[in-house]
């Protein structure tokens, strides 16, 4: 089971040192931090686990404020975020874009899957389990990967969304900032994946 925390834009270099130090995940459970590209080289440095929270699709050129697969495999990176809902809706991602995007991050050894519904963004909603279920189930007849929920996973609700038989892991948003709740989140997945 992966549990990854997406940090958006919070937490710098020096934060992402001090989580470090405080966070110990607990057996049996792939653990991912997605900090801001300034934080990357710091979580790798620390021993975590690190993915970007998007990739450009060409390997080099002039495509200011991007990072391409090339360069986050020589940081140390082993995925990234690509298509995330926010990236659409705030800076005018497109299919084809996510589509490129993705190709080169496959095509260079980072991945990630992750599944949230529409209505829960930004909401603060989270869909019932049999939601999660019924929608992974579908994900995965397409392909075959492992799958992952977002969509306001909180300790309160990870027992059941993690319970789920398609559920492979969660991409934790909020809940992922303080050392507290997202330890709390990667123990549910410990608990059920023993």
């Amino acid at each position: 089971m992966l549990i990854a925390g997406n940090w958006k834009m919070f937490k710098g270099p020096s934060e992402t040192r001090a989580f470090a130090d405080a966070f110990e995940p607990p057996d049996g459970v792939d653990v991912v931090l997605c900090p801001p590209f300034p934080s990357l080289a710091a979580a790798v440095d620390a021993g975590l686990s690190a993915y970007a929270q998007n990739v450009h699709w060409a390997p080099e050129g002039a495509f200011t404020g991007e990072a391409s697969a090339p360069m986050l495999n020589e940081l140390g990176v082993q995925g990234a975020i690509v298509g995330h809902s926010e990236r659409r809706r705030l800076f005018c991602e497109t299919d084809e874009t996510v589509a490129r995007r993705t190709i080169a991050a496959l095509e260079h050894g980072l991945g990630v899957i992750a599944y949230e519904p529409v209505w829960a963004i930004g909401t603060g909603k989270t869909a019932t389990p049999d939601q999660a279920q019924e929608a992974h189930a579908f994900i995965k007849a397409l392909m075959d990967v492992p799958v992952l929920y977002g969509g306001s996973v909180k300790p309160e609700n990870a027992d059941e969304l993690l319970s789920q038989a398609d559920v492979d892991g969660a991409l934790v948003g909020g809940a992922s900032l303080e050392v507290e709740s997202f330890t709390a989140i990667c123990q549910s997945a410990a608990r059920i994946r023993s």
